[in-house]
């Protein structure tokens, strides 16, 4: 059996003609939350890591675009967070290692990962201004060593891509889109105190704003939902319950009152409607779906236990992580929505019965995704790896391929500047694994992917109309497989 680092090293042709392709009968994404590769993966042995990230990379400027004496403090409000030393060097730290010693298992606070303030971190590639644009300080900046989480044995004996992008720019709302539909959702009625005021590319910073990112947090002028075109691009909520927006008082419970502006229900082709087109069968499911349709189906009146918070052990709902629910096409009532929306329980009893739909998304609830700020790491890491070990075990493994990835990069730094590609991105490096008796094993897989190619990958497999948004330049995942096994 080959290390982990030697195997990734061994050029190894691709092979993958369509009879081959058909031997995966079943898709399972798995679709975790806000975590750059560096930050969990920069230590992974063959993988393009922090060992290689340079101090042109990492080294971060100030406002004035000059370099930063040392990292500003981790803001915690307005004032330095004492967990975290106020003069950590310029470069990378590891959280979890002294003089932090944050492990795994803590939460960190979250940090900024929005639309415009991620371009500005990436900053045409130099990525030297993550800092800066930041509401969480020097954290930008921290890494794990990843090598105590179960997932990490998984990438180990499987398939670990280094060189796999984020669809679009910013945070969960908008990455959730791409990954159904290659497409950022409109709202071209959107209120004007709802556009972004840009100063050029980024967004407009107001003249209280620190001059120095030691000194405190940018202050913008409008940080907007939506750009000034009527793109949605940040946190909007759903229109349909569950959703943070309550129904109406005597309105139709099942809809988001309409008067605190929800996303307007989007027509877009998603990849929902292409498997459906071509008789495949498919679902999404959704980490305590069922409680918080229940809950979000009262009056602002009556108190909601689960949609936004996870206060006495409550499930954490996160209704911007439920991209279907946005559409039209799976508004309540309709039998597309019966169909292929469902519960994290449905997941489990599909999977010890054998009997799953072609493909399968799932999305962790809040305190089990991984998300900093109201999770930690290693509770939904364990979650995931339990879940893949399920699959492993049942009848659905022998013809299944299984997805790990993140929607995005959380805020947190990443040395490797993502490609060239549109308007919407990509965006920054994240992990992605892929688990499989046909993944590689033992492979570090170097091929340039996206969100997209999640996509292409099942377009190519069930020989679906492609959507229009995956990108040309992204590979389509059928090299980190290996048909002859």
């Amino acid at each position: 059996m080959l290390a982990a680092g030697l195997a990734s090293c061994v050029q190894q042709i691709p092979r993958t003609f369509s009879s081959d392709i058909e031997k995966i009968q079943h898709i399972v994404v798995i679709y975790a939350e806000n975590r750059s590769f560096d930050n969990l993966y920069g230590l992974f042995p063959g993988a393009n890591g922090l060992a290689n990230a340079t101090p042109v990379q990492y080294t971060q400027v100030d406002n004035d675009g000059k370099p930063l004496s040392h990292l500003p403090p981790v803001w915690k409000g307005k004032d330095p967070d004492p967990a975290f030393p106020r003069d950590l060097p310029n470069r990378p730290f590891r959280i979890d290692a002294p003089p932090v010693n944050l492990p795994l298992s803590v939460a960190t606070r979250d940090l900024v990962h929005k639309f415009y303030q991620n371009q500005e971190q990436i900053d045409g590639g130099r990525l030297d201004r993550y800092v800066a644009a930041s509401d969480a300080g020097g954290l930008t900046m921290g890494y794990y060593d990843g090598s105590q989480l179960p997932l990490w044995k998984w990438a180990q004996e499987y398939t670990l891509a280094d060189n796999f992008f984020t669809g679009a720019f910013g945070g969960s709302y908008l990455n959730h889109f791409w990954l159904i539909c290659a497409c950022t959702p409109v709202d071209r009625d959107a209120a004007a105190n709802l556009r972004a005021q840009l100063d050029g590319p980024f967004l407009k910073r107001k003249p209280e704003s620190p001059g120095s990112a030691i000194d405190g947090a940018p202050v913008f002028a409008l940080d907007g939902d939506v750009t000034p075109d009527g793109w949605s691009v940040n946190t909007t909520q759903p229109p349909y319950q569950p959703s943070r927006i309550p129904p109406a008082k005597g309105g139709d419970p099942r809809l988001a009152d309409v008067s605190k502006h929800p996303l307007p229900p989007q027509t877009a082709k998603t990849i929902g409607d292409t498997l459906s087109a071509k008789g495949i069968s498919w679902a999404w499911y959704g980490g305590a779906w069922n409680l918080a349709l229940q809950d979000g189906m009262q009056d602002s009146a009556a108190p909601r236990k689960v949609i936004y918070t996870n206060a006495n052990g409550a499930p954490y709902f996160v209704a911007h992580h439920q991209p279907f629910n946005y559409f039209a096409r799976f508004a309540p009532g309709t039998a597309d929505r019966i169909a292929h929306i469902k519960d994290y329980t449905d997941l489990v009893a599909g999977i010890d019965r054998g009997e799953l739909p072609q493909v399968a998304l799932y999305k962790p609830q809040g305190i089990l995704n991984e998300h900093p700020g109201y999770t930690d790491v290693l509770s939904g890491d364990i979650h995931i790896a339990e879940l893949v070990a399920r699959i492993k075990a049942s009848p659905l493994w022998s013809s299944t391929a299984i997805i790990v990835t993140y929607d995005e990069n959380g805020g947190f730094w990443d040395h490797v500047r993502p490609p060239a590609g549109d308007r919407w991105g990509p965006g920054p490096r994240i992990p992605t694994l892929i688990i499989s008796p046909y993944a590689r094993r033992h492979y570090v897989d170097h091929t340039q992917y996206d969100t997209t190619s999640i996509l292409k990958f099942i377009t190519r497999r069930f020989a679906l109309e492609p959507l229009l948004g995956a990108r040309a330049q992204m590979g389509d995942l059928t090299g980190a497989f290996d048909f002859s096994q």
